[in-house]
């Protein structure tokens, strides 16, 4: 009997460990995108970041229209985090974050523009 509480209680102390961890790497994410994205892209991620002008020659992406980001991949975003916007093709204002975030962060930073967009990648 002892036995089974102590691994109840192994296992609850897991799930919670895991799951504050999970809202640290959000609160992580949310502070990276703020440092470095929310110059272009806004606070907010609709696009409008101080950084933002009539000038660029693209204008940053909007991430939470729903549309447009549904027809990224995951694999896509992470692409586009690392690589900036030449290596997938599309606007040299956008840097690349590859060897300044790590995986993990780049991985949280995915997920956190899933949920500005409140959608899933095709």
């Amino acid at each position: 009997m002892i036995r089974k509480t102590l691994i109840a209680v192994a296992a609850l102390s897991a799930f919670l460990a895991l799951s504050r961890m999970s809202d640290a790497q959000a609160a992580a994410a949310e502070a990276n995108y703020k440092f470095y994205c929310a110059q272009c892209h806004g606070l907010e991620g609709k696009g409008d970041g101080p950084n933002a002008t009539k000038s660029q020659p693209v204008s940053p992406r909007n991430h939470t229209n729903t549309v447009e980001m549904s027809k990224l991949s995951d694999q896509d975003i992470i692409n586009v985090i690392k690589g900036g916007g030449a290596a997938t093709s599309k606007s040299t204002m956008m840097p690349p974050f590859g060897k300044t975030l790590t995986d993990a962060e780049v991985a949280a930073l995915k997920d956190y523009l899933r949920k500005l967009c409140k959608c899933k990648g095709n």
